[in-house]
């Protein structure tokens, strides 16, 4: 009812989807979602369809109170916390699924099967229930942001989808939720990730193949202690393997530091 009277009005709505625990990173896109909309709208919503492990979810931390002063302080205009029985009124055993194909399946979709297809349902549920006008993602998680363009545009959502840039740490560590379950060795260890990604854009600019840029990535980060799960050059439109005529391209990684898997991308233009 109230985006609908804000609606009536003549107002631009931009929504941020987020599952809580809010840190700086969330933070830039409401201000985003501000330069671009008369009206904010900021979810909290632990969504259980993604998590591929329990423990996940148990541990995902739940801060509601400081995320409301958080988001208070920041000029957010209405908060959205629904109850799993909204989104799924039925439970989430019988509940449709949406699937991304090619998308949703390749790198953070194989080494977590299912979590895309719960991304891609959840957030076409919240787009649906907010009807806002923009929604605003990270870019950390990349192929997130790419999967729900696709959806958007496969599903001919009224929706315009943007991405923000991803916001790091002084020391270039990107910001997230998990950050906080680091110890304070692999805290120390962390912003190899990000240096490894950078490393290897540099690499790329320089004419390097993607295998060995890939290679080169993935051994950096194991020797600073790291377990990989991956790490990819793809053409930064699709995800699809590039070929010598790519010029615009993301490598994105994912790789654990203990029980915390971290995530990260470094976009790179390949002359």
């Amino acid at each position: 009812m109230i985006v609908r009277g804000w609606r009536s009005q003549g107002e631009r709505i931009a929504f941020v989807p987020t599952m809580g625990n809010l840190h700086e990173g969330h933070l830039t896109l409401i201000d985003e979602a501000k330069r671009r909309a008369d009206r904010v709208v900021v979810s909290i919503f632990v969504n259980p369809l993604q998590f591929d492990r329990p423990d996940d979810l148990a541990a995902y931390p739940r801060t509601l109170d400081a995320d409301r002063r958080a988001l208070e302080i920041r000029g957010a205009h209405l908060l959205f916390t629904p109850d799993e029985t909204l989104p799924y009124p039925r439970g989430m055993e019988t509940a449709t699924r949406i699937n991304v194909p090619e998308l949703g399946e390749q790198l953070e979709g194989a080494a977590r099967p299912g979590h895309y297809t719960g991304v891609a349902t959840v957030v076409c549920k919240l787009l649906n229930l907010v009807q806002p006008d923009d929604a605003i993602f990270g870019e950390k998680d990349y192929q997130q942001l790419l999967l729900v363009r696709r959806m958007v545009a496969d599903l001919n959502l009224p929706v315009q989808v943007h991405g923000v840039p991803v916001a790091r740490t002084g020391n270039g560590l990107a910001l997230s939720s998990r950050n906080s379950r680091l110890s304070d060795a692999d805290r120390e260890r962390a912003p190899h990730l990000h240096e490894a990604l950078d490393t290897a854009g540099h690499l790329l600019t320089q004419g390097a193949p993607a295998s060995v840029v890939e290679a080169a990535a993935g051994e950096r980060l194991h020797q600073a202690g790291f377990r990989v799960d991956y790490v990819a050059v793809r053409s930064a439109s699709d995800l699809s393997e590039p070929d010598t005529n790519d010029t615009d391209l993301v490598i994105l990684a994912a790789a654990w530091l203990g029980n915390v898997r971290l995530i990260d991308c470094v976009r790179a233009k390949r002359g």
